[in-house]
């Protein structure tokens, strides 16, 4: 995948048409100066833009494979355009993580974007990791590297209430005191 001509046609397009969206996961990871191999682009988009993003990627090269009200999954028809997934902001949770992304550089400094908050990459990744028994190693190593990384700055009250939506306080309880 050409992460940098990808990532430079979805600003480019999704700017244009005013689209609501901040990056997530793995590519999001390299904003808080964490290294992390990826293959694709995981972006949140709220709801009312779902369609819009839809049309252009449907008309810009890339393939609709999987779409529920939560997500839509696409993979490009030429190799270099990559997969792209897409978490549908529409729930509350969701909706406030959108709210809350904040101005981080990507790539090198060479874009400026919407990244979701550390403790709102936790969330997902909490999320992602119970829902997905193959991924809980790394997202649980993900979770450790931001909390150790930031535990001074984090708002673990936030971070808490996530993993108690899991029941999995007893997870961040060992977390947190590792990171000390």
């Amino acid at each position: 995948m050409d992460f940098n001509s990808t990532f430079k046609f979805l600003v480019e397009s999704f700017n244009k048409e005013n689209i609501n969206f901040a990056i997530i996961g793995g590519f999001a990871m390299q904003a808080y100066g964490i290294a992390r191999a990826t293959s694709d682009i995981d972006l949140l988009v709220i709801v009312d833009d779902k369609d819009k993003v839809k049309q252009i990627l449907l008309e810009n090269g890339y393939e609709l494979k999987h779409e529920s009200d939560d997500v839509m999954n696409f993979f490009g028809k030429n190799v270099s355009r990559g997969r792209l997934d897409f978490l549908i902001a529409h729930r509350k949770y969701t909706r406030e993580m959108l709210k809350r992304a904040e101005i981080k550089k990507v790539l090198g400094g060479r874009y400026q974007i919407k990244t979701l908050t550390i403790e709102d990459q936790i969330g997902l990744k909490v999320q992602s990791s119970t829902n997905d028994k193959t991924r809980y190693n790394l997202d649980l190593a993900d979770i450790e590297i931001l909390i150790r990384g930031n535990k001074d700055n984090l708002n673990l009250d936030l971070i808490r209430d996530y993993f108690k939506i899991f029941k999995r306080e007893e997870e961040l309880d060992k977390i947190l005191e590792n990171a000390k």
